[in-house]
Parts: C-alpha cells; structure tokens; sequence
C-alpha cells in the first residue's frame, strides 16, 4: 500500500478536513482526494464521510487510523535505517517537568553522555497530562515523562526519580507570616491547580490527602505558568513539585510554606511503546540519564512510595515487565 494515501488520511483525521489537509501537506486539495479515493479502493472500505463542514471518520476510518499511523512511523525508521540516519524519538513531558529537569537530561544525550550509539533525533512536545495520555496511546509519542498521579501505568514504565512536594503562596499571602502553618489552617483558602488529575491535584487529593482532607480546590488554570502567576498575585494556595518552582522561590516571587506536617515527595515517571527498534539505545540512555539527574536520589533508592524501575533489558519479548508490579501497586502510594 502506498503510504502517501495513509498519510493523507491521518493527515485528514487530524485536521480534520481534506482543505486542511492539503495545506499542512503541500499538496492540492484534489490530489489529497484522490489518494483518499485510492486507499478506500484498496481496502474496499470507506473510511471517511465527507460533509460541508469538513471530513469525519467511519468506524472503519477509526479502526484503521492507529494501525495507519504505526505503520507511517515504521516507514520512518526504515528510511533512516536504509540511509544510516539518527533514529527519531518522540517524547512528550509535563510543562513542569520540561521547565527545569528535561532540557538537561536532553542535552546530556546530545553531548554524548548517553555513550556511543545512544544518538537520536529528538522531538519534543510538552503539553497538559491530558494531551500526553491521549498522544501516547494513539502512538504519536515513544517516550513519556510525567509525574506519578497514582494512576496505574500499562505496558513498560519506570521510576527515574523523585521530587520534593512544595505548598506556596505569595510573600504577602496572611499564611507566608507564620513561622509554622497546622493543616487546618489551609482550609480556609483556595487551592490553585493547573488541570483535572495533574499532579498538583493529585498531591492535594492523594499525597496530601490526610493532611489536606476537606480542601477545596476553588480554581482550575490552564497552564503551570499561569497557575504560577495567579499564586504569585495572592489569588490562592498551590501544591507543587520543587523542580516547577524552584526559580520563582529563588527570585522571592512565591514563599514556601513550613507544615506541621511532613509532605511526601512524588515521583518521575517515565513510560515508553516496546519495540522501539534503533531508538532504544536512545531511550535506555535517557533512562540512566534521568536517573543520573535524579533530584532525590536518596528517596528512590530507598524504595519509598516508588514503583519498580525495569529498563529496557528487564523487559521481555512483549516489552512488558515480568508482573510483579501487580502485588506491589498498593506500596507505590504515599
């Protein structure tokens, strides 16, 4: 099969008319449609129902659509195998996580701290959880870096590390005067949080959730940066990973708080697609050098509320792990 008419067609279920298409793909809008023509003959299937408005997948359109785009990323990896290229490897990262850590594990790899045939062609997309789970399962991302919510991970996953859990507020914010804050003053105020189930949530709702039963998360952003600047200005309380902060603590711009009680830390969760072919050298030599950039390494050494840590050579044909993780989810949680 021609992959030109598979790239069209992903083309037309991502944009979501053939117009659009052919412009992302440089092509004229009838001979978008004729390729579109070609693979239905081909398959001897209609895959798209075109209307006024735009282009929307059969269910035969939406069967296919997975397997067109694997098969698209095969076509890849063959041409530059065939041509002796870098391999591609797409990976994707929560905005707080590319905010401060990502960049200098990406660049030890590119420098070569990976060791010799470790070497990719790195595409990165950082986005919302959300976004992040949708991308992975379709397969338009190989690798995935995020914080643990506590939701159980499928297929090949690991621990690289963890990060300390941070409760901020303004310098003028009425709790930033205290020396020491009980938990059951924070009650009285609005938790910030960046989306539903990010990790900030998730600290509240799971870390947190002896210390902070009750609270009200009153305010939901669209962005780390905005949720940030809205803490920044006194608009409410917001549970964070250090690494997302680090620079606004530093700059004065947000205070951390001191508890009465103790905050668990949260781990870095890395998950990646088996069967990488000549990109897992790339992907086992940004495991370790995650775990390097560890910013607790003495927490994930311990064990302590962090899940099994397989690489790449743990694995076995499936890419699975061995399945022991099943007896011991329930200790990953703080």
């Amino acid at each position: 099969m021609d992959t030109r008419y598979l790239r069209a067609f992903v083309a037309v279920a991502e944009h979501g008319g053939i117009s659009a298409a052919a412009q992302q793909l440089g092509y004229a809008q009838s001979s978008v449609s004729a390729q579109l023509k070609r693979l239905e003959a081909e398959l001897g299937a209609t895959v798209l129902t075109r209307g006024g408005t735009g282009a929307t997948l059969t269910d035969a359109g939406r069967r296919l659509l997975p397997h067109a785009r694997e098969a698209l990323v095969l076509e890849d990896r063959m041409r530059r195998a065939a041509l002796g290229d870098r391999p591609r490897l797409r990976i994707g990262a929560q905005e707080s996580l590319a905010h401060a850590w990502l960049p200098e594990v990406l660049a030890a790899l590119e420098y070569g701290a990976g060791g010799p045939g470790a070497s990719a062609d790195i595409e990165l997309t950082v986005t919302s959880r959300s976004r992040l789970h949708q991308a992975f399962a379709a397969g338009e991302l190989d690798l995935v870096f995020q914080y643990d919510n506590g939701v159980r991970a499928l297929g090949p996953h690991a621990v690289v590390g963890h990060d300390r859990t941070v409760l901020v507020v303004a310098p003028g914010h009425p709790l930033a005067r205290q020396d020491t804050v009980p938990p059951a003053e924070l009650l009285g105020y609005d938790f910030l949080v960046a989306e539903r189930n990010c990790t900030s949530e998730m600290l509240v709702d799971r870390l947190g959730r002896d210390l902070l039963a009750g609270a009200q998360l009153t305010m939901v952003v669209g962005s780390l940066s905005a949720l940030l600047r809205l803490a920044g200005h006194g608009h409410g309380v917001a549970l964070l990973p250090e690494l997302a902060i680090a620079r606004e603590l530093a700059a004065g711009e947000l205070t951390a708080l001191r508890l009465t009680e103790r905050l668990q830390p949260v781990a870095i969760l890395a998950q990646w697609h088996p069967r990488l072919g000549l990109a897992e050298p790339a992907v086992r030599a940004l495991l370790d050098l995650a775990r390097q950039a560890d910013p607790l390494p003495d927490v994930t050494r311990s064990g302590s509320s962090a899940r099994p840590r397989p690489g790449l050579e743990d694995l076995g044909a499936d890419g699975e792990g061995d399945g022991e993780e099943e007896d011991v989810e329930d200790a990953y949680l703080a």
